[in-house]
Formats: structure tokens, sequence, C-alpha cells
């Protein structure tokens, strides 16, 4: 098999070839990033096509999920997401136990109110902050339970009780009644449907978009029904049939934080050149907008009001500045383009 061969099966296996409905999408690629929900909405937007922002609100949730960054995902997913025996890094105030300025016993009691509060339709975290507050929460122990990156919120989420909905808002729903899945069920099932839309891929970039060690990912090899081939010296698994697949667009529009950037090693991504690479991921955690120009990472966007600014990485001649604005004209209609220098 060729890369090229490859980067035409990767892209439509995870809808950027074969759009889906929003869901279904969202299933495939095992959610998608939303520490900015603009970001996470776009990711959706190029593999479903257009949709109102209130379709995403119904049908999806955010919670800390891979990782432990904020995801959207379908809501059927948190037996899946929220499994049991799940680790990632929690600072103290990020659980149920005490922590210094809140006693476990003083969580479990605002736990109970935050809970009672949403049930009865105050969902915006500044109602949650007064229901608190007006059941006796000192100011103390308000910096550990409305943290901003996370606190009792993030240990009620965690935990299964509450959930981000899907808007720009700042509100939280009760989760559906659910019962998280058994850990090796979850991590063999997070692993399929991995090998499924972002493969063929190697144990390495499953590890790496996982979090998990190679050896995790090896066994659970073993416990499915993958298929080996070989590409670029590299052996690469895969689930389902590869046969299809819809060559490589001229020009795609990728969201910040976009699955098929974070779904491979990023240092030996088949996309993103090395010399563009910290162009793209930053040392603060920021992984940016890129124009996807041939299956090549050619530059990032940005969309301004009344215009969207292409930041080269390289010289790009008349023509691919023309499939560029194609792109965008397919996208968000009759936009000007204006290309920063490079």
């Amino acid at each position: 098999m060729t890369v090229e061969e490859l980067k035409s099966i990767q892209l439509y296996r995870q809808h950027l070839t074969a759009p889906a409905e929003l869901r279904a999408a969202a299933r495939d690629v095992l959610g998608v990033q939303a520490q900015f929900l603009g970001n996470a909405l776009h990711a959706l937007r190029i593999r479903c096509g257009a949709f109102d922002d209130t379709e995403a609100e119904r049908g999806l949730v955010k919670s800390w999920t891979l990782r432990g960054t904020l995801h959207l995902f379908d809501p059927a997913d948190l037996p899946l997401f929220l499994h049991e025996g799940r680790t990632h890094f929690l600072r103290p105030c990020d659980t149920m136990e005490s922590d210094g300025r809140l006693s476990a016993a003083r969580k479990r009691y605002f736990a109970d109110v935050i809970a009672e509060a949403v049930g009865e339709g105050a969902c915006e975290r500044e109602a949650l902050r007064a229901a608190c507050r007006a059941a006796g929460m000192t100011a103390d122990e308000e910096e550990s339970a409305f943290n901003a990156w996370g606190g009792l919120i993030r240990a009620l989420c965690e935990n299964g009780t509450l959930c981000h909905r899907a808007g720009a808002r700042k509100e939280y729903a009760l989760c559906p009644p659910f019962e998280p899945m058994k850990k090796q069920e979850a991590e063999r099932e997070l692993l399929r449907r991995y090998f499924a839309a972002f493969g063929p891929a190697t144990v390495c970039d499953a590890a790496y978009f996982f979090g998990f060690t190679q050896k995790t990912v090896k066994a659970a090899l073993d416990a499915l029904p993958v298929e080996a081939i070989g590409c670029g010296g590299r052996e690469r698994f895969y689930t389902g049939d590869i046969s299809q697949s819809a060559g490589i667009p001229d020009c795609l529009f990728l969201a910040g934080f976009d699955q098929l950037l974070l779904g491979y090693q990023k240092t030996e991504s088949l996309y993103l050149p090395p010399e563009h690479l910290r162009a793209v991921f930053s040392r603060a955690g920021i992984v940016a907008p890129t124009v996807l120009l041939h299956g090549r990472v050619v530059g990032k966007w940005k969309r301004e009001r009344k215009r969207l600014l292409v930041t080269p990485f390289e010289t790009l001649s008349a023509q691919e500045r023309r499939s560029v604005g194609r792109a965008a004209a397919a996208l968000w209609g009759d936009i000007p383009v204006a290309f920063a220098e490079k």
C-alpha cells in the first residue's frame, strides 16, 4: 500500500470524504476535543455537512474523556468513556476526596445540592454557585468547588452524575442512568473503534492517541478482529473493509485539535511535515486549525469577522491559492480569503 492510498482510506473512514450523520460521526471518531466549542463544531461540520448548533446541543454531551480532556460525544457512549477504572491526572479538588478546602463530607453534601438544583432546572454554573452559597458554602470552599479548571463540578462529571451541555454557555445536565463498562471491555471497544476509523494505524499511533502503553494496545490486538498491512516500512492495523475510499481532496480546513492530527503520533504524522510541527502543536498545548492541501498541512487558518485569514507555512502557487479559495467558498460562501505573509 502506498502512503497516498493509506491517506485516502483514513480520510474516508474518518468521514472527511464520506460524510455521516452527526451522532454517527461523533461515535466513529471517538468524540471531538472541545476545550473550544467552535473547534469541535467545525470538526463535526467537515464530517457531516451543515447542521444547526441546537442540533448538536440536543444530540451530544460534553465531558472529560480521552486523555482527560473535554470532548463532545454521543450520550450513548457515557458507559464507554466513563468506564470503570479509568485513570488520568486529577487534582484533589477534582475528586470527591478531601482537598484542604472542602472535606469529603462537605463535598458529598454540596454534590447533593448541585444535583438537586440541576434536576430542578438551575443548569448554569452561576446558578449552581448561588445554590451552594445559599446552602452554606464558604468563600474558601467555593474556591475548590467552582475551581476554573474543574473542582466539584468535574468530580460530578467524572463519576457520571453531571455532564456539560453541548452549547456555548456553561450549563450542565444530569446524566441519564448508565452502567459503566468494565475497564478491559471498554479499552478493547475503544481500540476496536480506533482501528475502524483511524486505521490502518500503528500500535504507536494508538498508544499516543489514548495515552495507553504499547503493551496494552498489543494485548488488545490479540482479542480484536484486526488485519495488518504494511506501508512506509511500518506494520499498520485495521478492522473492517478498507476497499472503499474517495481519493484525497484538493483542500480541507481542519479544525483546531482535529482528530486527523491528534489520532496519530505527531512526530510520525503522514499529514504534518515535521518542519511545521511546532507551528501547529504549540508548547502551550494548543493545536491550531490547519489547511490540508492535497493531503499535506501547508498552513493554518483563522475565521475573522469579514474574512478568512490563511497563514501559509510555505510558498503557495496561484493554483494552490485558488484551491484554498474554492474550499473556503464551499464551507462559508462568498468569504474573502486573505493570505498572510509567509
